[in-house]
């Protein structure tokens, strides 16, 4: 059962070449968030409740990383092993967008973060562009005039998917990354990209895990419980066809989520770019990098999940919050999906079967726990939030977006 007083779990990094002699959790926390390094690379992400004081020696640490990450481990070894080197001057140039909207603060936090990369280095062949959507004030204006080398672009149609349009139009590079204003990118994310490139020059995308930033509230916990947005370390290539998903590529949300994605332009360009009907910002801020991941992989592009491409975000750190993004969740997928079911009538008995499993899964969250693997109950006002949100959306919400971003182009034609 889910302790609602649990509230703080302390973030630390664990390096496998080097692990310290023991870790002890602080007074003010219940628990730890341990990402685990190999050889600098990211290789692994666990969470667990501990009481504080709690002291875990060395031979405890190395029993954790072994469960959650040996897989991870072995595979980084072998892959460093076999890989060709990558030749900085062979990397094509690249595009790095952030599209955002009244957050100053965490804009800064992401920008520092990829200075910090080398990315805004006068010999780079990468530029950072912000889109700054819909600005309600200057200070993202000024916040960008202290930052070197980064061009500011004013989108004023307000909604997501028109940033990131604008962010395509705008682009020049042969690759176009996407981040979110509220992220921070790891040491290794330019690097894992150049790699996963380098062995995928044919890759329509690329796409990395996402771990938490913060583990400072119930929410943002109660979040990272649930599965957060991913977190997985497995270097993977997704193709058209996927032998163990019947319903492969409808269920696009196991590519991985817009915060963190990186495409090939000239993809981006033929398929016609981001639908403005989705990710708009309130009433329906989601169903975005579903639609554009199902819609590259069904246009014969590979998707490559990339470990070293990560990046920590900012959860929500109200509970209510957190309720509403889940309702945001159900109400963005079944918008995309009921595109998806008048767009590409082939894939209907496909998406039929994934609207019952996604159903049958909803309800086991809380229902009959002991059938997943995690054997965690689900909060149920979660669970049912992302419901609802999944009732209006099937019921009418695509279309209604529709008429409203077309009221949108005319008022800003």
């Amino acid at each position: 059962m889910w302790n609602r007083q649990e509230q703080r779990y302390e973030m630390v990094t664990v390096e496998v070449e080097n692990p310290p002699e023991s870790l002890t959790v602080s007074a003010e926390s219940r628990g730890i968030g341990c990402v685990v390094r190999w050889k600098d690379r990211p290789v692994g992400f666990f969470m667990e409740a501990l009481r504080p004081g709690a002291r875990l020696e060395r031979d405890q640490i190395a029993a954790r990383i072994l469960k959650h990450a040996g897989k991870q481990i072995m595979a980084e070894a072998i892959y460093e092993e076999l890989r060709e080197p990558v030749g900085h001057d062979e990397f094509p140039p690249l595009d790095i967008a952030i599209c955002t909207h009244g957050r100053p603060e965490a804009l800064g936090r992401c920008l520092a973060s990829l200075k910090a990369l080398g990315v805004m280095d006068a010999t780079s062949r990468t530029r950072v562009l912000v889109i700054d959507n819909a600005p309600p004030d200057d200070r993202t204006a000024r916040l960008v005039d202290g930052f070197d080398d980064v061009v500011y672009v004013m989108e004023p149609k307000p909604g997501l998917d028109f940033g990131r349009n604008r962010a395509l139009q705008e682009s020049t590079g042969e690759l176009l990354a996407f981040l979110d204003d509220d992220v921070v990118v790891d040491r290794c994310w330019l690097r894992g990209l150049q790699e996963a490139w380098a062995a995928n020059p044919d890759a329509g995308g690329f796409l990395g895990p996402i771990l938490p930033y913060e583990l400072e509230t119930r929410a943002q916990i109660v979040f990272e419980q649930m599965g957060g947005f991913g977190k997985s370390f497995d270097r993977v290539r997704f193709a058209t066809s996927l032998p163990e998903s019947p319903t492969h590529p409808v269920g696009a949300g196991i590519f991985g989520a817009g915060a963190n994605m990186v495409f090939r332009r000239d993809v981006l360009e033929r398929l016609g770019g981001f639908d403005d009907a989705l990710d708009t910002g309130a009433p329906l801020p989601g169903g975005g990098d579903l639609d554009i991941f199902y819609r590259v992989v069904r246009a014969g592009c590979p998707l490559v999940r990339e470990p070293m491409l990560l990046v920590y975000h900012e959860h929500r750190r109200e509970y209510s919050a957190l309720r509403r993004q889940m309702w945001t969740w159900g109400l963005g997928t079944m918008a995309f999906i009921t595109k998806s079911w008048r767009r590409d009538p082939t894939h209907r008995p496909k998406i039929r079967r994934w609207l019952v499993w996604w159903l049958s899964y909803q309800l086991s969250k809380v229902l009959v726990p002991f059938l997943r693997r995690t054997r965690h109950r689900w909060p149920a006002e979660m669970v049912f939030a992302e419901i609802f949100g999944a009732v209006i959306g099937i019921c009418g919400e695509y279309d209604r977006s529709l008429a409203r971003v077309e009221q949108i182009r005319r008022q800003f034609a």
